[in-house]
């Protein structure tokens, strides 16, 4: 399903001019069905916020946000959630649920009112964490878990929604090089497979280079550029972005744009 953003205002109900600084202004976004989509900026430019919305948790002052040309304000948060997955920075459940549990949740728009998870929901969060490399922890408390194993269980109840759009918030924070690779390959693998279409918020932008097909470039809540990413992501407009001067280069290796971050501009 495709998703996009069409002049795009908020400002969240604050009198803190900090809190304002995340405030979003005449953005536009399409993202293509099928497509992997990055969201890069610095700390406060609007990535998050840009996510919440996408997901239907926040609504737009000005302009709209439309799921296959449909205005996400005429759709039912149930339906919404069928269709658009989240999985944000950090996961704290209230209790001390299973790893299968935690999957299982992503059921949860799928069942009626007091309807109890069958065999088929059983079926699809299993067929989730198997897909994601956890299906070995299923009974394994997830608290327990590594920073790596977290994440990828949180993916996994995201895909046990069945969603054909799954928005990510800094996946790879936190995790070490390992694990970033390992998730980075799985949302890869994701995307080509089973054609979910992502959009992906991060401050790495070699992570961006590796996975996306598009990037939109967000600084003080505006749209700096957008585009595919060969085009997107170069010495001139990371300046622009962070103030830093970088190295962006082929890496015959790596198969993609690598980015190297030399100094602060002047």
């Amino acid at each position: 399903m495709a998703l996009t953003a069409e002049h795009v205002s908020f400002e969240y109900d604050t009198r803190d001019e900090a809190a304002r600084a995340f405030s979003l202004h005449d953005v536009s976004v399409p993202v293509q069905r099928g497509s992997l989509t990055g969201l890069l900026g610095p700390n406060g430019c609007g990535k998050t916020t840009l996510l919440r919305l996408m997901a239907g948790v926040l609504r737009p002052r000005q302009g709209s946000i439309a799921l296959n040309g449909r205005p996400l304000g005429g759709i039912s948060r149930r339906e919404l959630a069928r269709h658009v997955a989240v999985v944000p920075q950090e996961t704290h459940p209230a209790f001390d649920y299973s790893v299968l549990e935690m999957a299982l949740m992503g059921r949860h728009p799928h069942l009626g009112t007091f309807q109890l998870e069958g065999p088929r929901d059983i079926a699809i969060a299993q067929e989730s964490l198997a897909a994601t490399g956890t299906a070995h922890l299923a009974h394994r408390p997830y608290m327990t878990l590594s920073g790596g194993e977290k994440q990828r269980v949180v993916i996994a109840g995201a895909l046990a929604q069945l969603p054909d759009v799954l928005l990510l918030d800094e996946p790879t924070a936190s995790l070490d090089l390992a694990y970033q690779l390992e998730v980075a390959a799985l949302l890869s693998r994701l995307n080509r497979e089973r054609g979910v279409t992502m959009v992906l918020a991060t401050h790495d932008l070699n992570l961006a280079a590796s996975l996306c097909d598009s990037l939109v470039l967000l600084r003080s809540g505006r749209v700096l550029a957008q585009g595919p990413t060969r085009d997107v992501l170069t010495g001139t407009l990371i300046q622009q972005l962070y103030d830093v001067e970088a190295d962006v280069r082929f890496h015959e290796g790596a198969g993609h744009l690598t980015v190297v971050p030399i100094r602060r501009a002047p």
